[in-house]
């Protein structure tokens, strides 16, 4: 009932599969030659398909996106960003923090019994075994490897588990003339548990294929004549608000009989009641068997009710009724010891014994697991297939300190017996939501002008919408965000339309660093809502909006300085909005290691996004009620401007989104910011009819611009800062990031001099692109003049991969798309084909051995690309129809 594989591999096949071809005629200057780059990036592909030693390319599996063989290791393995990683240079000034971190991690984790927001001894070793996440967004997420393992669960809020649930599994049989010929367990794992089954695939004859929000399984079954591909389709789907809410995916297996003869196949799809936790032993779980029937189509599976004290949900695993195809189930089996009885009973007949009535709950110390399988005929040279959906349903939920319940937002769409309905829902509107998909992917997949890599990373990278701890839930009926200042007195309505209308959104600054919509870093992510799901960004701001104008004076240690302070102060953006430990919305700033109410950046972005909102949507109420809000966080941003001259300082410390990097006196990163917030406050006062503060904001601007290019501006790019220490001349990758804002907003013509910006921009890629890893890694934060990383700090040599895609994106803007698309191409190589690094993009890696922050929010970024090009493309048609240019 199985087969045997070869312990030596066949000559290997490499699949054809499409690659890039970035590198213009002649090369960059100081970058390698075009064929050189050019095999580079094929290699580097090629190899995740090496040791694929089959023909088969599976059923309409796209060529584009990242397609990965079963059997390849990935020869690099880093180890995440600790202590000891430290440079003795770096030791002395962080000695403070350490002590007090120590502290402050002891009484959480030994006396609160809870988990920090940021786990310094207990980073997430990498595992290179990520693929596409199922479920839609904010309701919780499953991920499933690419070799098909359940290995990764955010079911309560915001908070993450990684544990491989082995008898989580599908499982192949074939049958003829009424016997079964083979039985497989369509994994490559051999685990010591359900020794009864059939494991041990042969890696070699599989292939991954991820195209979020869908991927692809292809199993050529060894010596039969077919070929399996399983079709994961999850309903991330933009500008839906309503299916994109659901927490349901569709598994499809299509089936391709080569043979002359016809076969019976049947699918069984297993699944453990709990997500490997201990409270899957913790007693009072049982399952039970469901049919519903409604507008004339059925669905048939198991219920899996988890009945824990705290958010209880139930699993749901089901199948679509249809005449030629057979579906049975069993309600519940042991999944310890060999587990023959559950095998056998397929081998016996290709179906299961199918049980009524409900399991009993269970006792103390046993898991429960049920099973549902599903039959069709395939004729010979023909094909088939069979559908199946896995869905969960945790409607009511609260966060750490249980002390309100929140509703998610699919609530108000399923009406009824929820997982059924969820499940019925979804396998009859899945072919919808795959036309939707496809529909929106189409004109970029079909550009031949984007490299195959570009097309991967812009859609893959979206994982992290869903799979980012997020939560979309509906706002209570007693909530009020305005912070109590009501709209006539210049606040914001107490529950504002966007928000009543489309729910309240979260999503964590990473899955290790656990933080609700930092708001520094969402200034990058924050791309792929406004221009996927617009409600969604306009939402959070929103949110952000009414904390501005609240304040907590509960004085608290801040670990870096060692200072008291309070927790919020008035006027000022907050770092985030709070640790789904804790309780989110109502209690923000679970940020401890500064204070951030002295950050130049936060306000700064604040403004800088409810522009570009406002130009990406012309949502002129949304642009009425953010305009105070904007003024009060501008005046409060005025006292950092010391000296009079328009221009605000850093004061000395790590004070913006690099809160491991010192900044003293004006800089390019905050002193940009500022220029482009001005230039945009002046924007929105003549929008809104405002004269006089339109003169305020022009008086500052035209001071601030000057003193800008004064103090910063060297004749090639801009400082890093102006305090005139050894390295404030370094070269800093992020340096235009308050210009890539206005070109995003339709603006950036005057505010900065073109001409100095693509200087700046120049020297950025042959610095910090070209002159570091071989021009293989994207660009490093900070560069020195002569072309080695500034080491000055924890974070000026590490590649930020969010920035590097903003930085991309600047380069589109200006014309520069080769050296944007070289730059951006470095990240995904390295983290998506080198380091193993697919659904968990990390903050930050440096160029050997490490990297920090397994799957981030930044990278989310890469969608300011797409803007980029699609204003790029946009300027380029209305050139060619007027014949005008700059």
């Amino acid at each position: 009932l199985g087969v045997s594989y070869p312990s030596t591999h066949p000559s290997v096949l490499i699949a054809a599969y499409p690659h890039p071809d970035l590198v213009p005629r002649g090369g960059w200057g100081g970058g390698r030659p075009n064929q050189e780059s050019k095999e580079w990036g094929e290699k580097s592909t090629a190899d995740l398909m090496s040791r694929y030693v089959s023909k088969e390319m599976g059923y309409n599996v796209p060529k584009e996106g990242w397609r990965i063989c079963l059997a390849h290791e990935f020869k690099e393995k880093r180890k995440p960003f600790q202590a000891k990683d430290v440079s003795l240079s770096n030791i002395w000034g962080h000695i403070g923090l350490g002590v007090r971190y120590l502290k402050f991690w002891y009484k959480k984790t030994q006396v609160e019994k809870k988990a920090p927001f940021i786990d310094m001894f207990g980073a997430q070793p990498l595992r290179q075994i990520y693929g596409a996440p199922l479920g839609g967004i904010g309701g919780g997420t499953i991920t499933r490897g690419w070799r098909g393992e359940f290995c990764r669960w955010q079911l309560n809020p915001g908070m993450y588990h990684y544990k491989t649930v082995i008898p989580n599994q599908f499982t192949v049989c074939l049958r003829r003339e009424g016997k079964t010929v083979y039985q497989q367990v369509l994994s490559v794992e051999r685990p010591p548990t359900l020794q009864g089954w059939n494991w041990g695939y042969c890696g070699e004859y599989a292939f991954y294929h991820a195209l979020y929000p869908r991927a692809w399984t292809v199993y050529d079954l060894p010596g039969q004549n077919v070929t399996l591909t399983c079709r994961q389709i999850s309903p991330v789907i933009p500008h839906d608000y309503q299916d994109s809410s659901l927490p349901v995916a569709v598994l499809v297996w299509d089936i391709e009989n080569k043979n002359e003869y016809d076969l019976d196949v049947s699918i069984m799809f297993t699944m453990v009641n709990g997500s490997g936790q201990k409270d899957d032993k913790c007693g009072g779980h049982w399952n039970e068997p469901f049919h519903l029937e409604k507008e004339g189509e059925a669905v048939s599976g198991v219920l899996l009710h988890h009945c824990t004290a705290v958010n209880p949900y139930t699993l749901c695993i089901a199948a679509r009724e249809q005449s030629d195809r057979e579906i049975s189930h069993q309600t519940a089996f042991s999944p310890k010891g060999p587990c023959f009885s559950l095998w056998n009973d397929l081998i016996d007949d290709g179906r299961l014994d199918s049980p009524t009535g409900s399991s009993p709950p269970t006792v103390k110390g046993e898991k429960v697991a049920a099973a549902v399988a599903v039959g069709c005929s395939v004729p010979a040279q023909g094909h088939n297939s069979l559908e199946f959906c896995l869905a969960w349903d945790m409607p009511k939920m609260t966060f750490g300190s249980q002390e309100k319940e929140h509703t998610r937002q699919y609530v108000a769409f399923i009406k009824g017996d929820a997982s059924p309905s969820l499940s019925h829902y979804a396998l009859t509107h899945y072919k919808q939501w795959e036309r939707s998909i496809e529909e929106w992917q189409r004109p970029i997949l079909q550009d031949s002008s984007l490299p195959s890599w570009y097309k991967s990373a812009l859609f893959n990278e979206l994982y992290f919408v869903a799979d980012g701890g997020t939560v979309w839930t509906e706002m209570t009926e007693d909530a009020d965000i305005s912070g109590g200042i009501c709209s006539e007195d210049g606040g914001l309505p107490a529950q504002p339309a966007v928000i009543k209308e489309y729910g309240r959104f979260a999503y964590l600054e990473g899955q290790e660093y656990r933080m609700y919509n930092t708001y520094d870093v969402h200034f990058y992510s924050s791309f792929a809502l406004i221009m996927l799901w617009p409600k969604l960004a306009l939402s959070v701001q929103y949110d952000i909006a009414g904390s501005v104008v609240q304040q907590d004076l509960t004085e608290r240690l801040y670990l870096m300085s060692g200072q008291y302070s309070p927790v919020k102060t008035k006027n000022v953006v907050p770092h985030d909005i709070g640790d789904p430990d804790d309780e989110p919305w109502m209690r923000v700033n679970a940020y401890l290691i500064h204070d951030t109410a002295g950050w130049k950046d936060l306000n700064l972005k604040f403004v800088l996004q409810v522009y570009r909102d406002f130009h990406l949507t012309q949502d002129r109420q949304y642009l009425q009620d953010m305009w105070p809000i904007c003024q009060a966080v501008m005046e409060s941003e005025l006292k950092f401007d010391l000296d009079g001259d328009g221009l605000i300082e850093n004061s000395g410390y790590a004070d913006q989104t690099y809160d491991g990097w010192i900044v003293t006196g004006p800089s390019a990163y905050c002193g940009g910011m500022w220029v482009a917030s001005l230039c945009v406050m002046c924007k929105m006062a003549r929008l809104l009819d405002s004269e006089e503060s339109y003169r305020h904001y022009k008086d500052l601007l035209d001071r601030g611009s000057a003193a800008f290019e004064k103090l910063l501006w060297n004749g090639k790019y801009y400082n890093y800062d102006s305090s005139g220490r050894e390295l404030s001349n370094s070269v800093m990758s992020d340096q235009c990031a308050g210009h890539w804002f206005l070109r995003a907003s339709g603006l950036g013509d005057g505010e900065f001099q073109a001409k100095k910006i693509q200087s700046a921009l120049k020297s950025v890629f042959d610095l910090n692109v070209m002159s570091f890893a071989g021009g293989q890694m994207g660009a490093v934060n900070g560069m020195r003049p002569e072309g080695v990383p500034d080491h000055s700090s924890v974070q000026s040599d590490e590649v930020w991969i969010g920035v590097v895609y903003g930085l991309a994106a600047t380069m589109i803007h200006e014309g520069m798309q080769e050296e944007g698309m070289r730059t951006a191409e470095g990240c995904y190589r390295t983290v998506w084909e080198k380091l193993g690094m697919a659904f968990q993009t990390p903050e930050a890696y440096c160029e050997k051995n490490i990297y920090r922050s397994l799957a981030y929010m930044r990278p989310l970024s890469i969608w300011a690309m797409q803007l980029a090009l699609n204003t790029s493309q946009k300027d380029q048609t209305t050139t060619a129809q007027t014949g005008v240019t700059d």
